[in-house]
């Protein structure tokens, strides 16, 4: 393993759909990285674009919606009706609604999803990092363990 090969999975990692799901097994099948190196690399990989989300998002936002332009107009739209969507299911779980939604290793969910949500319903950035920070954890280790039994399943011998 070369120093470039980390560089690989912390970018794979900072992709907004792949995420830590497209890290973990490109780490272990294609840059034959063990699984105790590839889960950390990728969770930190994964959560560097969670910082700059949760603490600039607010300010861009702020700024577009401050005055009349169609960008502005669309983010309030956006707010308004997943706010109308999502709010039961976020009364109904509180904040810990932001851990299931990461921790779930299919598309549409994870890190970036969640800082959008945490933005969306006024989680204050320290608790939303925490709460991230949980469910990639979660979701490194559900998406690791499918990866290394795949990866036992294909190399073992059909005989035995």
């Amino acid at each position: 393993m070369n120093p470039s090969d980390i560089i690989v999975i912390l970018l794979a990692a900072m992709i907004p759909i792949g995420e830590l799901r497209l890290a973990i097994p490109l780490a272990i099948f294609s840059l034959n990285m063990a699984w105790y190196i590839a889960l950390p690399v990728a969770f930190v990989g994964n959560l560097l674009p969670v910082l700059i989300i949760i603490v600039s998002l607010d300010r861009i936002a702020n700024f577009f919606t401050g005055f009349e332009n169609p960008l502005g107009s669309l983010i309030l739209w956006y707010k308004r009706r997943n706010l109308d969507v999502h709010s039961n299911k976020f009364k109904k779980y509180g904040p810990f609604a932001l851990i299931i939604l990461v921790a779930i290793p299919l598309p549409m969910t994870g890190a970036w999803t969640g800082s959008f949500a945490a933005w969306l319903f006024g989680i204050p950035n320290r608790k939303a990092f925490i709460l991230i920070s949980i469910g990639l954890v979660i979701a490194g280790l559900i998406v690791t363990m499918i990866s290394v039994a795949g990866f036992t399943f294909l190399i073992s011998d059909p005989r035995v």
